[in-house]
């Protein structure tokens, strides 16, 4: 991560961005209604100019100018930016730095369906090449718990029509965020969501508290067992093609790594052994997992 440049904190990223220059193309995120996130809160949404943008890359050395590779595009959803600015300030990234190899960027259903299929292509012709997608769920009853604004198929075909465009999708769901009352349909959905659009990377997080407390109120919290158990049946109604999982998210307490479909079983055995050793240790596997998240 390069720190030649001002930000407007909070910064987030998604954890293989950290080699990455970030450069803040919006602040905050153009939905920002979901109950169960925290991140953009304290923030009101706007898009930056392009000429804002041109004097940050400005500001960088040469020498760093010619050494970037990947670029960040933050906050919460750049995607949303207007068509002509964002090929505008692709087409800048790739003037200014000369080493460029990638562009990346959060995207959002409100954003993805704001771009045609077309569209989609010509950003990534300008090296926009992959989009971070927050699933969360792929239980519509749970999403409507969330307010996450959209349903699960309309995430599904806006999603599709992504990855058809050529972009690598990325996309995050959330252990834990159904609580005890639709933890099986939560688990399910999602796991057939995922199977449905066989994005290159599916990465989970499990629940935690930041700026979320009154979604907290709203459900019941699942105990490490639970979410173990919940583990468990995700993983064992999952089979994309082609698609690498992660759960290595500071908020997860059981890390794995493995590739659809050659890691499918190898994973499931991870995950049932962990649920089996939680077992052992019954004061962990009531509690409720306590990290939390308070800086901002």
């Amino acid at each position: 991560m390069y720190y030649f440049l001002e930000y407007e904190e909070p910064l987030f990223r998604p954890p293989s961005e950290a080699q990455s220059l970030i450069l803040q193309a919006t602040i905050g995120c153009s939905q920002n209604r979901c109950k169960f996130c925290g991140m953009y809160k304290m923030k009101r949404f706007r898009v930056r100019a392009v000429a804002e943008l041109a004097a940050d890359l400005q500001r960088l050395p040469v020498e760093v100018r010619h050494s970037v590779k990947r670029v960040f595009l933050a906050d919460g959803d750049a995607l949303i930016m207007p068509f002509d600015d964002l090929m505008a300030l692709l087409d800048l990234l790739h003037q200014q730095l000369p080493a460029l190899t990638r562009v990346s960027s959060y995207a959002s259903p409100k954003s993805l369906l704001s771009k045609s299929f077309e569209q989609l292509q010509q950003l990534r012709s300008r090296k926009l090449r992959i989009l971070y997608f927050g699933l969360e769920s792929g239980d519509d009853e749970t999403l409507r718990l969330a307010d996450k604004g959209y349903d699960a198929a309309t995430m599904r075909e806006q999603a599709l029509k992504a990855r058809q465009a050529g972009m690598k999708l990325s996309v995050t769901a959330i252990l834990g965020l159904a609580g005890r009352q639709r933890t099986q349909q939560h688990a399910v959905a999602t796991a057939e969501w995922v199977n449905a659009v066989s994005p290159e990377y599916f990465s989970l997080l499990t629940m935690f508290h930041r700026h979320n407390e009154a979604f907290y109120r709203s459900i019941e919290p699942l105990s490490h067992g639970e979410i173990l158990r919940e583990t468990v049946v995700m993983l064992e109604h999952l089979h994309p093609q082609r698609t690498i999982l992660r759960s290595n998210h500071v908020s997860n307490f059981l890390n794995l790594a493995g590739s659809y479909p050659k890691d499918r079983q190898a994973l499931i055995a991870t995950a049932r052994q962990a649920l089996e050793m939680g077992r052992k240790q019954r004061q962990w596997f009531d509690d409720i997992p306590a990290y939390r998240e308070q800086m901002y």
